[in-house]
C-alpha cells in the first residue's frame, strides 16, 4: 500500500502572493525557493512512495520541474490544499493507501513529524483524517501571542479530547492561560503544523461537503471536516530540539532564515 504526498502551490494567495517561490538563504548561503524546499523536505520523508507539486501556475510549474519535481496541474477554482489534493489524487489515479499533505509553507517539516503522522493514521483505524500537533514551549506561544498582538495571522493552534479527537483548531491561541512560561517551559497550548494525512476516501468526499460557518471565519480547511462530523486525529510529534515554524507573512522569512542557520540547513 503506497503513501503519496502531494505539495499544494498556488501563486495567488490572498495573504502573501507568490509565496512559493520566494526564496529563502540557508546556512551555506544559497538561496532556494520555499516549494523547492519543501519537495526537498518530502524527499527525505522514509516510506513515501511518490511526491507531486500540485499546482495551478505556469510559473510554479516551471520552477517545480526545473528543479526536478513531478507536477500535476489542478483547478485555480480549488479552494484550499485539500481540494487540490483530492484533484491531485483523481487525475494520478492508482491505489494509494494514504494521502499527505504537506502544505508548501512549512519548509522546516522534519521528516519524523509525516512519519509518525501516517504511523498514527495507519493505528486509528476510526479517524479519516490525521495532522500533527506540538506541544508549544514558552518561547513559541510567546512568539504566537506577539503574532496575534501585532495584528498577523500567524500559527494555528489546536484543542483536543479523548483519543487525542481534535476538538478545534483556530487562528487564535486557544486555550487561554494567564500563566507566564519560561522560555524552555511546556505550555497546555499545542501549535498545529499545517500537514495532513487522508485516506483517500474522506479526502475524496471533502470536494462535495459543505463549507461551514467556522471554515468561512477561521480560514481553516481542516474545520470543513469537524464541521461535518467526521474524525480528525491529532498526532502529538517531537521537535526533538528542532526549530519549527511556517511561512505565513512577509515578516516571516527571516524569522524561518534565522532558524535555518542556526540549524546549518544549507
Amino acid at each position: 500500500m503506497s503513501v503519496l504526498v502531494v505539495i499544494p502551490a498556488r501563486y495567488a494567495s490572498t495573504r502573501y502572493p507568490g509565496k512559493p517561490l520566494v526564496e529563502l538563504t540557508g546556512a551555506e548561503g544559497v538561496a532556494k525557493s520555499l516549494v523547492r524546499r519543501t519537495w526537498e523536505a518530502a524527499q527525505s520523508v522514509s516510506g513515501v512512495d511518490r511526491v507531486v507539486v500540485a499546482t495551478d501556475d505556469d510559473r510554479i510549474r516551471d520552477a517545480a520541474e526545473g528543479f526536478g519535481a513531478e507536477v500535476v496541474m489542478t483547478s485555480p477554482d480549488c479552494a484550499n490544499g485539500t481540494e487540490r489534493c483530492a484533484e491531485a489524487l483523481a487525475t494520478l489515479g492508482g491505489e494509494v493507501e494514504i494521502v499527505v499533505n504537506l502544505q508548501g509553507d512549512a519548509p522546516l517539516t522534519p521528516h519524523w513529524f509525516i512519519e509518525d503522522l501516517v504511523a498514527g493514521l495507519r493505528a486509528a483505524p476510526d479517524a479519516g483524517v490525521a495532522t500533527p500537533v506540538l506541544r508549544c514551549d514558552g518561547a513559541t506561544l510567546n512568539a504566537l501571542l506577539a503574532d496575534r498582538k501585532a495584528g498577523r495571522v500567524g500559527g494555528t493552534t489546536a484543542v483536543f479530547g479523548a483519543g487525542n479527537l481534535a476538538l478545534y483548531f483556530s487562528k487564535e491561541v486557544i486555550p487561554f492561560t494567564s500563566d507566564i512560561y519560561a522560555p524552555d517551559a511546556d505550555t497546555p497550548v499545542f501549535h498545529h503544523v499545517g500537514v495532513y494525512a487522508y485516506r483517500p476516501g474522506p479526502l475524496t468526499a471533502y470536494g462535495a461537503l459543505p463549507p461551514g460557518p467556522l471554515e468561512g471565519l477561521e480560514g481553516l480547511e481542516q474545520l470543513r471536516f469537524l464541521e461535518n462530523g467526521h474524525k480528525v486525529l491529532c498526532v502529538e510529534v517531537d521537535a526533538k530540539g528542532r526549530s519549527f515554524w511556517e511561512l505565513n507573512n512577509p515578516e516571516d522569512v527571516p524569522r524561518i532564515e534565522g532558524m535555518m542557520a542556526e540549524m546549518g540547513m544549507p
